[in-house]
């Protein structure tokens, strides 16, 4: 978390977007006079500040015009009708790109997994039960949301064979490599597709969830909600690219995710089926993720985001040696990637 002193006339008049923001702000009667400091790096365009007020805090939102603030307000009111804990819009201005929003407060599940382990499997379980009342409420929601379809998950694929692969490593794919590359997409696209469609929230991970005293967690950054695969998000918070766990405890917490299911989807669904499931759904995210995180660093010049892709390529590799039909994703990254990674980031 980025914490800094209260911002100034000066830097405000150094951004034009801030001018404006603190424009707005100044005709909003609650939050009048209220000093407001800058309190999320975020891997979008999009940025936050805390006001404080004598009795209050609320979050500002800025979001320029590349982000989607209108996706951002209606999910949102999706989730407080699934009376799910996420930032109320308490006012705003679509046309600008600017929220004003309830605060949940700043204990990010991120840090408090790493600094109190006696909290762990609590924040889990809440965080999963969370995840199946999404699931099970945002069914009357699914016809408003955009599908996770084979058009996007093919295009999200390719943001490791272009980011990852090509501007970053400069790997060259012969006619036999892209060929074997396509075929393990469809592997995985179809996997995806032939799964439950529900409600997914799309970045349900520990950055992205609040340690609440009530109906815990706080849910943030689900402007980007769509209709997909049941086990996408679980794979998103048990898989985290940012935190790790025990191969032996992430599968016991997907279990517990399992052993909550509709009975009549587990009669369809065996617990290896759903495993199974599970893993090629972690493959196509972290494939995802990794060159989101090569595109952050060339595109957007925030080059942190490199030091999570060995890390987030390691869960690739556990899986992919199980699946036959992923042996060229296995061998590019342990024979290619890996070895040249030290000697090109």
């Amino acid at each position: 978390m980025l914490r800094r002193e209260p911002i100034s006339k000066k830097d405000a008049a150094a951004d034009s977007r801030l001018v404006a923001l603190c424009d707005w702000i100044s005709k909003i009667e609650p939050i009048i006079g209220a000093d407001f400091v800058p309190v999320s790096v975020d891997a979008s365009f999009r940025r936050y500040f805390r006001l404080k007020t004598e009795h209050e805090s609320f979050i500002v939102m800025d979001a320029p015009p590349q982000e989607d603030c209108l996706s951002f307000v209606l999910v949102a009111k999706y989730f407080e009708a699934m009376q799910l804990n996420v930032p109320h819009v308490i006012e705003s201005d679509i046309e600008n790109g600017f929220l004003l929003l309830s605060d949940l407060g700043s204990e990010q599940y991120f840090d408090v997994l790493k600094k109190n382990p006696s909290k762990v499997d609590a924040l889990y379980s809440d965080a999963i039960d969370a995840l199946l009342l999404m699931q099970h409420r945002g069914d009357v929601y699914k016809s408003s949301l955009p599908p996770y379809n084979s058009e996007l998950l093919r295009l999200e694929l390719s943001l490791f064979r272009d980011w990852l692969c090509g501007v970053h490593l400069n790997l060259e794919f012969s006619d036999s490599d892209e060929n074997k590359w396509q075929a393990c997409c469809d592997f995985l696209i179809d996997n995806a597709l032939q799964q439950k469609k529900v409600f997914v929230h799309r970045d349900y991970h520990s950055r992205n969830l609040m340690v609440m005293g009530d109906n815990n967690p706080g849910i943030l950054d689900f402007q980007d909600a769509v209709v997909g695969p049941f086990t996408y998000d679980l794979v998103s918070l048990l898989k985290d690219c940012y935190i790790r766990w025990p191969t032996d405890q992430v599968r016991q917490w997907a279990l517990y995710f399992y052993e909550k299911l509709d009975e009549a989807m587990r009669r369809q669904m065996s617990e290896q089926q759903f495993l199974t499931n599970f893993e090629l759904m972690g493959v196509q995210r972290h494939l995802k993720a990794v060159g989101i995180f090569c595109r952050l660093n060339h595109r957007d010049d925030k080059p942190i985001y490199l030091g999570n892709i060995l890390y987030t390529l390691n869960y690739v590799v556990e899986v992919t040696p199980h699946y036959p039909e992923l042996d060229f994703i296995s061998e590019l990254i342990t024979e290619k990637i890996i070895p040249i990674w030290d000697s090109v980031k």
